[in-house]
């Protein structure tokens, strides 16, 4: 399954006038970076402005506020991990397989984005403006959404994992990703999210049909 590049590169050349958006997505990029650190210290505006040698003011011609700069990191996951559920649902007829899907991309996605994981989790939203946490628990209550409907099409097709308590099956899956989220950020991004996954989703799915 293809999981979602890092946020593109604003390339730039020789003396080349800058593109419109490409200061703005240099700093989405910096920040997603410096969200890797394993130490998981919270990034100050004065932090990123360092970073990328610019002067503190110079990052609010391009963000009203440094919220507005994790809004732009959200709407980045919200983008990629829907689009992808959305192939998911359009190409795939299995929904147990559906779901198997959604949860491995969900997890490739951390993996791949070590930054955002930290953002999915909350923990470079401590402090931070009260409507970031609302957004991510608007798009948590979205997949949980998702995988729900995935399960329903697994029930209406007989696989053995259905039940008719789908809306427990869902939320169940989207813990197991939260925390193997937490896990991975947790261990400085040691401990892969998808180590043990297929028997792990055979455990709370069965066996692929």
């Amino acid at each position: 399954m293809q999981t979602p590049s890092q946020i593109p590169e604003a390339a730039e050349s020789g003396r080349a006038r800058r593109k419109p958006g490409a200061r703005r997505l240099q700093i989405l990029q910096t920040l997603a970076s410096m969200l890797e650190d394993p130490r998981g210290e919270k990034v100050t505006t004065a932090a990123l402005a360092a970073k990328l040698d610019v002067s503190e003011a110079a990052l609010y011609r391009h963000f009203a506020s440094k919220a507005q700069m994790f809004e732009g990191l959200i709407e980045f996951i919200e983008t990629s991990i829907f689009g992808l559920i959305n192939d998911i649902s359009s190409q795939e007829i299995s929904g147990q397989r559906q779901a198997r899907q959604i949860v491995q991309m969900l997890l490739e996605f951390s993996q791949t984005n070590r930054g955002m994981t930290r953002v999915l989790i909350g923990d470079a939203l401590v402090n931070e403006n009260d409507r970031l946490q609302d957004r991510m628990n608007q798009m948590l209550d979205r997949i949980e959404a998702s995988l729900r409907q995935s399960l329903r099409v697994s029930a209406t097709q007989g696989d053995a994992v259905s039940d008719n308590d789908t809306s427990a099956r869902a939320a169940l899956v989207l813990a197991y990703v939260i925390g193997r989220w937490h896990r991975f950020a947790k261990s400085g991004f040691r401990r892969m999210p998808t180590d043990g996954l297929d028997i792990q989703l055979h455990t709370l799915l069965g066996a692929p049909t």
